[in-house]
């Protein structure tokens, strides 16, 4: 089984083509304004964008992007002027976080786990019997 997309709930989908281009995602589907497709730079998966009159209420999903220079990342967004809400931290589940609102408000996490990802010290191994 593969994850194929991740889809976000926004009021303006242009405005949100541009915040995710701007951190490095490529867009593949716009055919009107209620709905847009998204590639990711490494892995082949898809995120995409589609209109609402309202976004959800509450906290709603987190959304994780792993990349491999986590402060690399972090201050080149800043210099295109999008706004972090913490700073890169080491997690005690042994990821270092930045954490970020899309324009819509939905919860971004850009990261870096590494190994930890997959393979934490506390993994559960499941025995093949």
């Amino acid at each position: 089984m593969r994850l194929n997309q991740v889809t976000v709930p926004s009021t303006d989908v242009d405005r949100s083509i541009k915040f995710y281009t701007s951190i490095g995602l490529e867009l593949i589907v716009h055919t009107h304004d209620n709905y847009a497709r998204l590639v990711l730079p490494d892995g082949g998966a898809t995120f995409s964008i589609s209109k609402v009159d309202a976004l959800p209420e509450g906290r709603g999903i987190h959304i994780y992007f792993e990349v491999d220079d986590l402060q690399s990342r972090v201050e080149l967004l800043k210099s295109k002027g999008i706004e972090f809400l913490t700073e890169p931290e080491m997690k005690s589940w042994l990821w270092a976080e930045a954490h970020l609102l899309d324009p819509d408000g939905n919860y971004l996490i850009i990261y870096h786990a590494g190994e930890n990802r997959l393979n934490p010290p506390w993994r559960i191994n499941v025995s093949s019997d």
